[in-house]
Order: C-alpha cells, then structure tokens, then sequence
C-alpha cells in the first residue's frame, strides 16, 4: 500500500496547499520564522558540529599482522577444551521421556 495516496490523504494536502498559499498572500512573514528554523534543524541534521563527532571518535587499531606477533588476537583468548557432558543432579522421574 506504499506509494498509494488515499483520498483523505489528497484531500489533507490540497487543503494544507491553499493555506499556505493563503499565507503566503496575505502575510508571507508569518511563514518566515518557521521556515528558517526548519531550514537550522536541516542543516545542522546533515552537517553536525565538529564537537559531537569527537565524543564518537575511535582509536585506530593495530594491524591485523601486528596483532597476530603479539598473541592478541581470539586465537590466544579462547583454549581448546575437547566436548564433555556434566551430568546434572536433577531426580529422574519415571514419567518424563528419556530424550526430553
């Protein structure tokens, strides 16, 4: 149903299209305050300042060559540990199937 334009949707936006062409006839600097602040909450949406992209800022990580001379890498932070059950306590109940 995206794309499709309903028509209490067109009925809205012809409606929202004479009034501001009403506004704009009659007083066009009453639309001028709304549109400037628009046009701030734009721009500095798409072009943030410089001090809010500092605080997400990530230090450079070592090379993938360098890391594996030093031993830091998930090979060395992870053991081989051959697969073992532990048996649990828990009663069995005549009841219960052995495979649940």
């Amino acid at each position: 149903m995206r794309g499709k334009i309903t028509p209490l949707m067109a009925v809205l936006l012809v409606l929202a299209a004479i009034g501001i062409f009403a506004t704009l006839r009659e007083s066009p600097g009453l639309l001028l305050i709304p549109a400037v602040v628009f046009g701030i909450v734009f721009l500095l949406y798409k072009y943030p300042p410089d001090r809010l992209r500092k605080r997400n800022y990530r230090a450079p990580r070592q090379p993938a060559r360098d890391r594996r001379k030093t031993g830091s890498g998930p090979s060395s932070r992870r053991k081989a540990v051959p697969f073992r059950v532990i048996e649990g306590g828990r009663d069995d109940d005549g009841d219960r199937p052995k495979y649940h």
